[in-house]
C-alpha cells in the first residue's frame, strides 16, 4: 500500500483537479465516472483523470487513501471532495462552482 499511497500522492498534489474513476475522459466505463466528468466538462474545468481499471493498487489504494470506498473520486487543489453523488448535490447548490472558484481552479484551455 505504501508505494500506491506515494503514486496517489502525488498524482493528487501535481493535478489542480484530478478525477479517480474508472475509464478515460473520453470513454468512462460506468455511469458514476460519466456523470462526474460531464459535470467538470460543464463547468469547463481543467482536470487530470486515473484510469483505476487500468491499475488494480490504485484501485485499491485510492479507496484508503481518501476513506471513501467508492470510485470515482474527485479531488481538488489536494483536497478530496467527494464521488459523482456529492459532486451533483454541490453542482446543483452551486458549491462545486463556488469551491473551484475559491480555489483559484483555471478554466480548461
Amino acid at each position: 500500500m505504501t508505494d500506491a499511497k506515494a503514486r496517489i500522492d502525488e498524482i493528487v498534489n501535481a493535478n489542480d483537479v484530478v478525477l479517480f474513476m474508472k475509464g478515460t475522459a473520453l470513454f468512462p466505463q460506468c455511469g458514476f465516472s460519466s456523470r462526474a466528468v460531464a459535470i467538470l466538462d460543464h463547468l469547463n474545468v481543467g482536470f487530470e483523470t486515473v484510469d483505476v481499471l487500468q491499475d488494480p493498487e490504485i484501485r485499491n489504494g485510492i479507496k484508503e487513501y481518501s476513506d471513501w470506498p467508492t470510485i470515482p473520486q474527485l479531488y481538488v487543489k489536494g483536497e478530496f471532495v467527494g464521488g459523482s453523488d456529492i459532486m451533483m448535490e454541490m453542482f446543483e447548490a452551486g458549491e462545486l462552482q463556488q469551491l473551484l472558484a475559491d480555489k483559484q481552479v483555471a478554466k480548461a484551455g
